[in-house]
């Protein structure tokens, strides 16, 4: 079993059916296998995307400077934390959102010492606002904070079931991958998270567990370390 692990998850996952916004069927779930896991004694922090409200590259073709629609992308990332913080709390969780530019009192200035001090008292870590800079997705985000808080594994909760050789909506003759290498990862050009995020984890020796989050109970199985999903390592 994991001892402290980092999830990320996708913006666009909190949408569920309804194809924006905020889905409460979709936090609900999330919010009750994330207290479920961590009721187990696992450490959990938590990197968001913002895709479902607002992404910074989709701006630029409508007038919106990189920079700013970064940043606006950042501010959406912070909006998924408070709502996953609010579900949590709401059943009896432990939640903390720290953010990584100064928005007290939204949520406290992340840094390692404090992330870390939550963690050890059982308290779920959401980390806001990716890197706090542009040019960084939260992808890179979540692998930053894996890397920098000493996580046993980047687990990435997508609506898929592990990596595949191709897309299994495209191909129906695809497999997936139990466990793949990074470096066979990057041969066969397969997506897993954009290639900053995953030099970083390939760099520093950080596993990704690829799982479908969206079916309850796997969160649950993934700490444990049952094999669901697909691993990335070295």
């Amino acid at each position: 079993m994991y001892k402290r692990v980092l999830l990320k998850l996708s913006g666009e996952s909190l949408q569920g059916a309804q194809g924006y916004g905020l889905s409460p069927q979709v936090l609900s779930s999330y919010a009750a296998q994330i207290k479920e896991a961590s009721e187990l004694g696992v450490q959990i922090g938590i990197v968001i995307g913002g895709g479902n409200i607002f992404r910074g590259l989709s701006g630029i073709g409508k007038g919106v400077d990189r920079v700013k629609g970064d940043q606006m992308g950042m501010l959406a990332t912070v909006i998924n934390s408070l709502a996953l913080q609010s579900a949590l709390e709401s059943i009896g969780a432990k939640a903390v959102v720290l953010t990584s530019i100064r928005m007290e009192p939204i949520g406290e200035c992340y840094s390692k010492a404090r992330a870390l001090a939550a963690m050890a008292a059982g308290v779920v870590v959401i980390i806001a606002g990716g890197t706090g800079n542009p040019f960084f997705t939260t992808d890179t985000a979540s692998a930053l904070r894996g890397v920098e808080l000493e996580a046993e594994a980047l687990l990435k909760g997508t609506r898929v079931d592990g990596i595949y050789t191709a897309d299994p909506e495209k191909d129906p003759s695809a497999t997936r991958f139990d466990q793949i290498t990074f470096d066979e990862v990057y041969a066969r050009q397969l997506k897993v998270m954009d290639l900053t995020a995953f030099t970083l984890c390939r760099e520093n020796n950080l596993p990704i567990r690829v799982f479908d989050m969206d079916t309850e109970g796997n969160l649950l199985k993934v700490v444990r370390g049952e094999a669901i999903g697909t691993t990335v390592k070295n």
